[in-house]
């Protein structure tokens, strides 16, 4: 039986579901593209890729995950999906309970499909009954559930979870968090805590407010522009003490090093050619 269970982005990673790419790709410069599209394409970058390359890519750290003992589920293929390989956006865990996302995007909705039978299992499921939220959008800290508000993410949406959590017994505050610029595709994009109070940041999409809240409460590591831009930031926590980054990430790798984490590096090169990376193609189920 599934008991999903996940307090922090950074315990141990028991089980985590993900899902291959499909062999649609979206349509990135057709006339019919979008307006949201359009927006995101002026804060991330968007290049066709290949499906099969994805998949390898996708082998490898599966493969890694699996070495250091952690149990992969591979969903069922969403079809007709052009971003299935990004299932951090249907679902996320809080505490003990699996909320499902409320999707922005209509052609997204196929994808929650495959987690009819990982939802019979658990115990405390969640549907949100308004607005909109997707899990790379949703980031947890101690007593706290950081929401961004980007392209994708509501405030109804962000209100329908915090009066969800409670319902279920959740103590936490769920606080949003906003951007100085529009085109936001998700917040992990730009922030991801990699270790207790340690934190990859691009400051340059936050507004001072959001900037000084993040001072306080983490050890701040920068994400230059051109880095957020091959999202780099966007990486996956193994453990306390160990983070998944992508090949390439050399300085942002030299700056984790330092902090004493162990970092795991893999080629995520074709993943990345669309705005996501090692978070979001990775479900977290159970952390320790």
């Amino acid at each position: 039986m599934l008991i999903p269970h996940a307090t922090s982005e950074y315990g141990a990673l028991r089980h985590v579901a993900l899902r291959y790419a499909g062999d649609v790709t979206p349509d990135l410069d057709g006339p019919d593209v979008h307006p949201v599209l359009a927006r995101q394409k002026t804060t991330s970058s968007w290049r066709p890729y290949d499906p099969a390359t994805v998949r390898a890519q996708q082998d490898t750290l599966i493969d890694l995950l699996r070495s250091r003992g952690t149990e992969v589920t591979l969903l069922d293929a969403a079809p007709g999906c052009p971003v299935q390989h990004y299932p951090r956006d249907i679902a996320f865990v809080i505490d003990h309970v699996l909320v499902m996302a409320r999707l922005n995007s209509v052609h997204r909705l196929p994808e929650a499909d495959a987690l009819t039978a990982l939802m019979t299992e658990a115990p405390h499921v969640v549907h949100l009954d308004e607005g909109t939220i997707e899990g790379g959008d949703v980031i947890l800290h101690t007593d706290t559930v950081l929401v961004g508000l980007g392209e994708e993410t509501s405030p109804k949406g962000v209100t329908a979870l915090q009066q969800a959590l409670s319902h279920h017994g959740v103590a936490r505050e769920v606080r949003p968090v906003r951007f100085a610029v529009d085109g936001i595709v998700h917040l992990d994009d730009h922030f991801t805590i990699v270790a207790p109070d340690t934190a990859l940041i691009h400051r340059a999409v936050f507004p001072p407010a959001e900037l000084r809240w993040f001072e306080l409460h983490f050890d701040l590591i920068d994400v230059h522009d051109d880095e957020a831009r091959a999202v780099q930031a966007n990486v996956l926590a193994l453990a306390p003490g160990t983070v998944i980054i992508a090949v390439g990430s050399d300085r942002i790798a030299a700056q984790l090093a330092g902090r004493g984490l162990e970092v795991l590096a893999v080629d995520y090169s074709e993943v990345t050619r669309i705005p996501g990376s090692l978070r979001c193609t990775t479900l977290p189920l159970t952390r320790a």
